[in-house]
């Protein structure tokens, strides 16, 4: 079963979108229509003449066949959302053999270049694959646990420049947090972050910017940057210097590789009480005020449910990539491939505490309230400057609701991020 399992997934099946990719989906839905009672032979042919007019040789219009293939394609979409729900039913009771049996047919009807839901369908049933490998291999981590190479931190990187230029998510979770440390930074000149996981830093050219902007001038800014790699650090510590330097700000970089547990002296962070000290990690940890930015997805909980909260999560964000993007959008895929792919994988392929970004509290705010903590309203002007972050660009679908005091950015009916503030109670 291993190993016919491996040819199965639809992201393995052609890595070029280049070249070949429209025309593999062409020929599986030409072959779809002939095997469904010779489909092609019973629609009524039609064409158009130069002048743009339609001509029809059958009783339908041109109109009417269009809405057929949307019809059709809508029909494929939830029959394959039905295939998938099937698999994970199967997986989730530990029936592998029969969810063996269905990701064949769930390969035939996605493609990672085709409409949204083949799309993520594609991704979902790669996860499934690898999810049931590593049931049968009795291996519940994750699959690749090396380090990020220079080359694949580059990919990364490049994905989320692209990202951020064709989805408001990248720059909410950036522009949120950052207003709410310029807040709390007011009368401040000597500034240390230590982020915790600080990859490309690609949040803190935007403080930087609006610190730089203020009537009191820094005296110095500090960023000590944990991460895997220590090329990937000086890359990152190099790129924020030239930006700070073209803002005339005093920085300094200094690169820690590893994690914080591995810091067995706490001198290595290089704390002075001279400055404000800010600890940022995944909810942007700072002292005497947190903001959060955290996706309303649960990572926890039963396969099962995690799959069908992921799927419907998933399904939107796909939705809204290919709202704003063409289906051969080159910088559409690498996203999809590089970060939404991953994070798929991550959720539905490895399963138990090993998997990474296992939230251990599902609302954080009532964690916060026994921890001391009252919420900061991030309504006036934090929530006017959201709104017009998401004028300035041509994204049509997406929604800003404030709800008691936090922010909720949200694709038309689904919140996808929410954004709060808290500080200690007196």
């Amino acid at each position: 079963m291993l190993q016919s399992l491996v040819t199965q997934s639809p992201i393995n099946s052609n890595p070029n979108p280049d070249h070949s990719s429209s025309s593999t989906m062409k020929n599986k839905r030409v072959e779809r229509e002939i095997a469904g009672d010779d489909m092609a032979t019973k629609r009524p042919n039609s064409s158009r003449d130069f002048s743009g007019e339609a001509t029809v040789s059958g009783d339908k219009t041109v109109e009417e066949q269009e809405e057929e293939l949307v019809v059709e394609g809508e029909s494929t979409g939830l029959r394959l959302l039905g295939l998938l729900l099937q698999c994970a039913e199967c997986v989730a009771m530990d029936n592998l053999d029969d969810a063996s049996d269905l990701l064949p047919e769930i390969a035939e009807l996605s493609s990672p270049f085709g409409s949204s839901p083949e799309r993520v369908g594609a991704y979902f049933a790669h996860a499934l694959q690898a999810r049931v490998i590593s049931s049968c291999l009795g291996t519940y981590s994750p699959l690749t646990t090396k380090s990020l190479t220079l080359t694949q931190s580059h990919r990364i990187f490049n994905a989320l420049q692209s990202y951020n230029s064709i989805s408001p998510l990248v720059k909410f979770s950036h522009f949120t947090a950052n207003q709410a440390i310029f807040q709390a930074l007011d009368g401040v000149d000597r500034v240390h972050v230590i982020d915790l996981d600080i990859m490309q830093g690609l949040q803190w050219p935007g403080l930087f910017h609006i610190l730089a902007s203020r009537s009191r001038k820094i005296r110095s800014m500090r960023i000590t940057g944990f991460g895997s790699s220590s090329e990937l650090l000086e890359s990152t510590g190099r790129r924020l210097a030239d930006f700070a330097s073209s803002l005339g700000l005093p920085f300094e970089f200094h690169p820690l590789e590893g994690k914080i547990g591995n810091i067995t002296d706490p001198s290595q962070l290089g704390v002075r009480q001279s400055e404000a000290t800010v600890v940022h990690w995944m909810h942007h940890c700072l002292y005497d005020l947190i903001t959060i930015v955290e996706q309303d997805l649960s990572h926890g909980g039963s396969f099962l449910g995690r799959f069908v909260e992921a799927l419907h999560y998933y399904s939107a964000l796909f939705d809204a990539l290919g709202d704003v993007s063409s289906v051969d959008s080159l910088e559409r895929h690498m996203v999809e491939q590089q970060l939404f792919g991953c994070e798929i994988r991550n959720i539905v392929a490895v399963g138990g505490p090993k998997r990474t970004g296992e939230v251990k509290v599902d609302r954080w705010g009532e964690e916060l309230k026994r921890a001391g903590f009252q919420p900061v309203s991030l309504g006036g002007n934090p929530a006017a400057q959201a709104s017009l972050l998401l004028g300035m660009y041509p994204w049509k679908g997406y929604t800003l609701v404030e709800e008691n005091g936090s922010l909720k950015l949200g694709w038309k009916d689904l919140s996808l991020l929410t954004a709060s503030a808290w500080q200690p109670s007196d």
